[in-house]
């Protein structure tokens, strides 16, 4: 009777839900858990910086006042 409750004891323990399974990965500090634990990580971060700096290139504050300046210069002698 002993051998069955450790039986039956062991074998709940190696099932286990989605979250018993998740904490085994976060604090069992395997190698292959750590590392995939980063590369999880980087693509939650990454992706959205990816799909943010695809787009059109940020100009410098050198050509933004460029700009600036050649719009002025053009209201302002448009309104004369």
């Amino acid at each position: 009777m002993g051998n069955e409750a450790k039986t039956a004891n062991t074998a709940a323990n190696l099932g286990g839900g989605f979250r018993a399974r998740m904490e085994h990965y976060i604090y069992s500090g395997e190698k292959k858990h750590v590392m995939a634990g980063i590369a999880i990580i980087a693509f939650v971060f990454g992706a959205p910086w990816f799909l943010m700096n695809r787009g059109a290139k940020h100009q410098s504050h050198q050509d933004y006042m460029e700009k600036a300046d050649k719009a002025r210069s053009q209201r302002l002698s448009s309104s004369k």
